[in-house]
């Protein structure tokens, strides 16, 4: 998985590359090339990074919670009144 996430961010940035290299007469062609690029990184590349790196880790642990800012803080947790 790593290595195909690779290979896709290589090939749109090349892609990218080549449609600024391309001349003025061809600007229809090089918009594509840039755009294609740019929807491979952010459409593709990107989610699959993510979901690979994000496996197995609990979403509340990334949370901006009460009692997570209060960890972040330093403070102890909160006390309830019927505690």
């Amino acid at each position: 998985m790593k290595y195909i996430i690779t290979i896709i961010t290589i090939v749109a940035f090349g892609s990218i590359a080549y449609g600024f290299t391309l001349e003025e007469s061809e600007t229809q062609l090089s918009h594509k090339y840039i755009g294609a690029g740019t929807a491979a990184l952010f459409l593709v590349a990107m989610p699959l990074f993510l979901y690979k790196e994000s496996k197995g880790k609990k979403m509340n642990d990334y949370m901006l919670t009460e009692e997570n800012v209060r960890k972040m803080q330093g403070k102890p947790p909160k006390k309830t009144e019927n505690q």
